[in-house]
């Protein structure tokens, strides 16, 4: 024989659960979860930039002023070589940053925005 108090409690556990978390559309519609996107791109696009400043900044001085990066450092090492280098350091540093923001700020948001969906 079914219990007719079955149903009563479910709807008191769905209840309750409804009080506790929202859902996973409820969350991504906040003001909350659209900030974090919109801060997340605006980082992105910001070291996006730096990056292809500094990369295309290169290849143009590389092109257009060969008599400065031909310039000699040491016995055979040119001018080129160092900056070249520190194109490459320059992007290595902006991915420690980003990973660095992130585990800072961007990731315990997410994580709060999480906790807020009910299971």
């Amino acid at each position: 024989m079914e219990n007719p108090a079955a149903p009563a409690s479910q709807s008191v556990n769905r209840a309750a659960s409804n009080r506790l978390g929202k859902s996973a559309a409820e969350v991504i519609a906040s003001p909350d979860f659209k900030a974090l996107v919109k801060l997340r791109w605006r980082v992105s696009m910001v070291m996006l930039v730096l990056l292809f400043v500094v990369y295309y900044g290169f290849v143009l001085v590389v092109a257009g002023n060969k008599e400065f990066v031909s310039q000699k450092i040491g016995e055979s090492t040119t001018l080129a070589i160092p900056l070249g280098v520190a194109v490459i350091v320059f992007a290595w540093l902006l991915t420690a940053i980003y990973v660095a923001w992130a585990n800072r700020s961007y990731d315990p948001e997410v994580e709060r925005l999480k906790n807020q969906i009910r299971h």
